[in-house]
């Protein structure tokens, strides 16, 4: 009975027989109604409607041979078998008393007369009953499928959480690497929900929720998922979005439906990813105190007030975006625990492409410390990303095992994007060729500024070049002078346009957006000009962008003040620029020509033509 069971339940939920029992339905109930009205509107012939008294004179002349008498209708058949007729005789008329009547022999003719009585009968109650039946068996179909169907009007309110039970493929802790901090706080949580007697006895309260908290693709899906593996219990796993229904109330609903099928399994684990989407702080909303999301919030927290402490429920939050939480969701008692991740460090890399490279052939140039230096600011999704890319690459040149060409066209792809080859004219190659090199330079002699580590014409995604300088060492910090520097190696590219050309081109865009944040953020977040320690960047309070944290937007004056500082370090940083590029412009010029006999250039083969890099 089991696999009965089991194998009328795969039939159930198999879409072609869905469809196939639906179609069926379908198809019967229009043959029904095909029926029905073929028999309330009688045999439908190939004839012409004539008078009767048209098919009289027809008799008297002898064309017809034969009439056919079937209740009110009359047919006649001619003797030249070419055409027939139809007439309507008067209801409880004989067709014998009417051809008398018209002094016709009726035995100048053949008269076939057929007994409708009881077909009229059975008309006449089907054309009552059987309309009513089919409306009943056709809203009988429809609330059934509504019901069964799993996006019914009648599964509004039930939870769309995904359920990984006991018996699913279990993440462990060690399949996550590169959060050793992280995976300190949780294995309390394991511990929690695996032996939570051993903290009752100490009179410790079980924590009711942790808001994991970092940047997209740091792993707080998969390191939730690896407690409820450590735990060896169920996992609800659903996104914040999923709540949202456009019917009110089917959000608290949802909430409520999946709260009972957690307690129902406990212990177990609710995992809420992008929770923002319904967490956010009430009465940002454009619905006001009836926003369908506040409501679903409402829920939820009245949910996680309910939980006993016998409950063995916890609820795991992720965003990425933790200052629109509402405060009551984040307090002590609700969300206990916040555990931040931040994008791995060097040696966290190192352990994370260590991970992703099993199962994979390299070859022996490869190094992992070189490859883990080179990735600074990837996050462990990118790094698992890049070297599934590099595989790709590697098999789409028939080679046998993965080479450090692959891993790093695949880092270089991951950043920036595919190259984009496409016939460009000599004139926008050495424009091309001298503003790269002038970023290169330019960052090159100065000494606050990371190695050169690529240059390229290639195009790739926006951009018609790039120049890269990944960070030799991980930093948490920087100082005014590195982003002076900053600044001038990021306007380098159009100083060498206006050295080289007298002119400057388009190409400098976003090399001018990337200064301008940095030197606006110097002066309105990070106090480095006259103007001194004061925060003046625009934040946002429910709802409502305000221009600095005393309260209020920042006057013109202020507003104007803050631009000169920020056009004064632009100013200096381009003629910081200018001077390393006219200094050193022999360099420049070879740097510009090798870029257009190659494309690309490493960072040794750069170094060979400028010289080592003197580092502050």
């Amino acid at each position: 009975m089991p696999n009965g069971k089991k194998r009328s339940s795969k039939d159930l939920n198999n879409p072609l027989v869905s469809f196939l029992k639906g179609a069926a339905v379908y198809v019967l109930i229009g043959l029904a109604a095909l029926i029905f009205f073929a028999n309330l509107s009688g045999s439908v012939e190939q004839s012409k409607e004539v008078p009767i008294s048209k098919i009289i004179a027809d008799i008297k002349e002898g064309k017809v041979d034969k009439l056919h008498v079937e209740g009110e209708k009359v047919i006649a058949d001619y003797k030249d078998a070419s055409s027939n007729a139809t007439s309507r005789k008067e209801p409880g008329d004989s067709i014998y008393q009417i051809l008398k009547n018209a002094d016709v022999d009726s035995q100048s003719v053949q008269i076939e007369v057929k007994d409708l009585s009881w077909q009229q009968s059975w008309i006449s109650i089907l054309s009552g009953v059987l309309p009513i039946a089919l409306m009943v068996v056709f809203f009988f179909m429809i609330f059934r499928q509504a019901k069964d169907g799993a996006n019914g009007i009648f599964s509004f309110g039930q939870s769309r959480a995904r359920v990984f039970s006991k018996d699913s493929p279990q993440v462990k802790f060690s399949d996550v690497a590169g959060v050793d901090e992280a995976k300190r706080e949780l294995q309390e949580v394991v511990e929690f929900l695996k032996t939570p007697e051993k903290f009752k006895a100490l009179g410790a309260r079980i924590p009711k929720g942790v808001l994991m908290v970092g940047p997209s693709g740091v792993g707080k899906t998969l390191l939730a998922r690896a407690v409820a593996g450590e735990a060896g219990v169920p996992f609800f796993s659903i996104a914040g979005s999923e709540f949202m229904e456009m019917l009110v109330g089917v959000g608290a609903a949802r909430v409520r439906d999946m709260f009972a099928q957690a307690k129902k399994g406990a212990p177990a684990i609710i995992f809420i990813d992008e929770i923002e989407s319904i967490g956010r702080a009430r009465g940002m909303g454009m619905g006001g105190g009836h926003d369908e999301r506040e409501q679903t919030l409402n829920q939820i927290l009245v949910e996680m007030d309910g939980f006993s402490q016998n409950d063995l429920v916890i609820v795991i939050g992720a965003t990425n975006r933790p200052d629109l939480l509402d405060p009551a969701l984040v307090r002590p008692g609700r969300f206990d625990r916040r555990v931040t991740l931040n994008l791995p460090d060097l040696e966290e890399r190192k352990r994370i492409i260590g991970l992703h490279m099993q199962g994979k052939p390299f070859t022996k140039e490869v190094s992992i410390e070189k490859l883990a230096r080179r990735t600074s600011g990837f996050s462990g999704a990118d790094l698992a990303n890049m070297l599934n890319e590099a595989a790709i690459l590697a098999a789409r040149e028939n080679k046998t095992a993965i080479d450090q060409i692959d891993l790093e066209e695949a880092a270089t792809k991951e950043k920036l994007g595919p190259e984009r080859r496409h016939l460009v004219s000599e004139a926008d190659r050495k424009l091309s060729a001298y503003h790269e090199a002038g970023h290169a330079v330019v960052g090159h002699f100065l000494p606050h500024i990371d190695p050169v580590h690529r240059i390229s014409i290639v195009s790739r995604g926006m951009s018609g070049g790039h120049t890269m300088f990944p960070p030799t060492e991980d930093r948490s910090n920087e100082t005014r002078s590195r982003l002076i520097e900053q600044i001038a190696a990021a306007l380098g590219g159009q100083a060498a346009e206006k050295l080289i050309f007298d002119d400057i081109s388009t190409g400098a865009s976003s090399d001018i957006k990337v200064a301008t944040e940095v030197a606006r953020a110097m002066v309105t977040e990070y106090g480095m000009s006259p103007i001194g320690p004061i925060n003046l960047a625009p934040t946002m309070v429910f709802g409502a962008w305000r221009g600095s944290d005393n309260g209020g937007e920042m006057s013109p004056e202020l507003h104007a003040v803050v631009d000169k500082e920020v056009r004064k370090l632009l100013d200096q940083g381009f003629s910081t620029a200018l001077n390393v590029v006219k200094k050193h412009k022999a360099k420049l010029d070879k740097v510009a020509k090798k870029l257009l006999e190659v494309e690309t250039l490493d960072g040794d083969q750069f170094a060979k033509i400028v010289g080592k890099k003197v580092v502050a």
